[in-house]
């Protein structure tokens, strides 16, 4: 009998022979995978293998689990694992939240998503003049580490997966995090989650950045070496998409320039000498699922197959993991209505199996009184229970990608893709390179010549042109642009949309709205003074000033920064020490 390695096997095998291997290979969840009325269903279709064989473009769309992943990450789909159920929610004090916490993963919740406050946001104190009126009216505040104690009280952060939504003071945030979690006891290299971290979106859309780019990257990097030595399951960065599209981009440009900010994430581990197999796992994405169904489908499968292209290409990733594009996934805000507000829950709906018939890894529902006002506890319970009625009850997560081989789904995703990939052309053209994407092996020896190199000898294609877009206003030229467009398309009636300028007539009476008292920002405030009254002032004090200290070398300024939240430093006293070292970016008054 002749043997075969199982490299000439996996080349001579069929796509379908693969799929089959694989997937006979993986757990499957114990549930019934019928249709409603007992139809026996399989976990995945597509063409034969006589029918592989004639098609020399098939590759390109591929069987579930297989390279370049269009079809999803695994070959059983969401027969292996369902998506994770992450609500978003944050309001009020981390008391107030905490009891939202624990509501959310009573019901079903899957894992955690923390929405913080804008003075949060934006690295300030509750007792800041600036965080005047605004003290958990968005999201919870979080002063301390002491906040965070609070914020997770009875939930074991070793136990459940956080997410945390910010960028400009998140270094700092996650500090906090830690802290808490070493208060509880756990094992700190165990945890596990993600953090946004993306400034290159704060500078393109959403506007909440402390310094410029430069410091903000460096304290990016640090986290990355941090996170790739001590904490391998959390994800330090998660790429967003979401604000980019919230902001009033077009679903191909959402996609190119998150993806292009990926890259330069890519790049800049690179630069720090990391191996990209092993720090890529730890980026994932976060993307806006909105109203158009078909075109946020195809934009979610066109995604994952150029992530894994560019980074088996460009950067030399070589495992599976390290091409693997994970992403969480919140409904679109922006299409949701003051007006007739019921109609919200169904475009949730729409958008949430959009999402999901996408192959997302999480998701968030949107609640329908969020256009209005933070959501009640009713509200969000509705949002919770969408997700779930979708898992429990339509039957699409009997099959892997079962879109897949559509005419139109798969003419759409190559269309997306297409436009992404002149949208790159032109971010790589503004960064001054005169290689673009029809020669990847070029970008790759750029690449390559510059891997392990962080200071000025080195030019990263990607990462030069978004810091000149950047700099020149072209991304949220681009928005707006775009924006402006859709806009005189409602206005005209060429866009339609229910309520608004349309099947105006309602029936509906107002919703009663979630409102946060003022007493939460005096009792944060009062809370605050008490801390700061409590804690060793000369302990704070020169934990603070060995931060800035190493903030001038180029050590890691993780430990160091840790070590100021354990003295109860806050997070303001902490973002203020940066601000006075590296001081403030403002954005360019442009016309």
């Amino acid at each position: 009998m002749t043997m075969t390695s199982p490299n000439e096997t996996q080349t001579t095998l069929s796509g379908r022979d693969r799929w089959e291997q694989r997937y006979a290979a993986s757990k499957i969840r114990e549930a019934d995978f019928t249709t409603l009325s007992g139809m026996q269903v399989e976990p995945a279709y597509g063409p034969t293998p006589e029918q592989e064989r004639a098609d020399p473009d098939f590759d390109r769309i591929g069987w579930p689990g297989e390279f370049p992943f269009t079809r999803g990450l695994y070959p059983t789909g969401y027969r292996g694992r369902t998506w994770t159920i992450r609500q978003f929610a944050g309001f009020g004090n981390a008391q107030q939240t905490n009891e939202r916490y624990k509501m959310i993963l009573g019901r079903g919740g899957g894992g955690l998503s923390v929405a913080f406050d804008m003075p949060t946001l934006m690295g300030r104190d509750s007792d800041d003049a600036m965080s005047l009126g605004e003290v958990g009216h968005c999201g919870v505040a979080v002063d301390s580490a002491s906040d965070m104690d609070i914020l997770f009280s009875d939930i074991t952060l070793e136990d459940v997966t956080t997410s945390m939504t910010i960028s400009g003071p998140a270094v700092p945030v996650f500090c906090m995090y830690l802290v808490a979690a070493e208060r509880q006891g756990c094992d700190v290299g165990k945890l596990n989650g993600t953090l946004q971290t993306d400034i290159f979106k704060e500078y393109i859309a959403q506007k909440e950045w402390l310094f410029s780019p430069e410091p903000h990257l460096r304290l990016i990097g640090d986290l990355m070496e941090y996170c790739d030595a001590n904490i391998p399951a959390y994800k330090p960065l998660s790429v967003s998409g979401y604000h980019i599209r919230e902001a009033g981009s077009t679903a191909a440009q959402e996609l190119a320039f998150t993806l292009a900010d990926g890259f330069g994430y890519v790049e800049l581990g690179l630069s720090r000498g990391l191996d990209v197999n092993s720090f890529a796992p730890g980026l994932s994405f976060f993307f806006d699922s909105h109203v158009d169904f078909f075109e946020e489908i195809a934009k979610f499968r066109a995604a994952r197959r150029i992530w894994a292209t560019w980074m088996r290409d460009v950067y030399g990733a070589t495992s599976e993991k390290a091409q693997w594009l994970r992403f969480h996934t919140q409904t679109a805000g922006v299409s949701l209505t003051a007006q007739q507000p019921l109609n919200n829950v169904v475009r949730t709906a729409t958008e949430a199996l959009a999402a999901v018939l996408g192959g997302t890894n999480s998701l968030h529902t949107n609640a329908l009184d969020e256009t209005l006002a933070l959501p009640t506890e009713q509200s969000a319970e509705v949002a919770l229970r969408t997700q779930q009625v979708i898992m429990e009850e339509t039957g699409v997560t009997n099959v892997a990608d079962p879109l897949g081989g559509s005419w139109y789904v798969e003419a759409l995703t190559d269309k997306i893709e297409a436009e992404a990939m002149r949208i790159f052309d032109q971010i790589l053209r503004l960064g001054g390179s005169s290689v673009g994407v029809d020669d990847m092996a070029g970008l790759a020896e750029i690449v390559r010549a510059n891997t392990g190199h962080k200071g000025a000898d080195a030019t990263w294609p990607m990462t030069a042109g978004i810091l000149r877009g950047i700099e020149e206003g072209w991304f949220s030229a681009e928005i707006a642009d775009a924006a402006f467009q859709h806009q005189i398309s409602l206005e005209k009636g060429d866009k339609r949309v229910v309520g608004v300028n349309c099947h105006t007539d309602s029936v509906a009476s107002e919703l009663e709205i979630l409102r946060v008292s003022h007493e939460v920002e005096r009792e944060q405030v009062r809370e605050l003074g008490e801390r700061r009254a409590a804690r060793n002032e000369d302990i704070a004090a020169d934990a603070l000033s060995r931060m800035v200290e190493v903030s001038r070398t180029g050590e890691n300024m993780i430990p160091a920064m840790l070590d100021a939240v354990r003295a109860e430093c806050t997070l303001g006293e902490i973002c203020n020490a940066l601000r006075d070292e590296w001081g403030i970016y403002r954005e360019p008054a442009r016309f």
